[in-house]
């Protein structure tokens, strides 16, 4: 028998974004260059390898980023104890709206998630790094 799901990612989604600030492609843009301001990039590392990056973002898979939030985590990463303004984003702004409710719950402030993700991003010709071929021949994994 199929598990029943009792709360979707619809309404998943709709509680992040009622309680996140969401910001347009416009408003990130112009927080771009700032020293008070970190763009948290949660996409896959396939998917940077595919898409590009955005100038300057800080690269936090999504699985990791509790455990790179939390001081008190071996996994933690100095940024995240920054007093800073941080912007998360994946591709289209699903997962980044999760991350951002999870990122508030733990006491992280202030955090946005960027609608639209890096794919609206692109789309509105802001800058980013194009995507760099990989080496079929190399063993790196992702």
């Amino acid at each position: 028998m199929p598990q029943t799901i009792t709360k979707g990612y619809k309404a998943l989604l709709a509680e992040a974004e009622a309680v996140v600030e969401t910001l347009s492609v416009e408003q990130a843009q112009a927080l771009l260059g700032r020293d008070d301001v970190v763009f948290v990039d949660l996409r896959d590392p396939r998917e940077l390898e595919r898409e590009g990056r955005m100038p300057e973002a800080f690269h936090c898979p999504r699985g990791m980023l509790e455990f790179w939030i939390d001081p008190e985590s071996p996994y933690a990463k100095p940024v995240f104890q920054q007093d800073k303004r941080f912007v998360f984003f994946c591709a289209g702004g699903w997962r980044s709206a999760l991350a951002a409710k999870a990122a508030q719950e733990m006491g992280l402030k202030p955090v946005a998630h960027m609608a639209g993700g890096f794919g609206a991003w692109k789309k509105a010709g802001a800058p980013f790094d194009a995507a760099e071929p990989r080496d079929p021949a190399s063993k790196a994994t992702a």
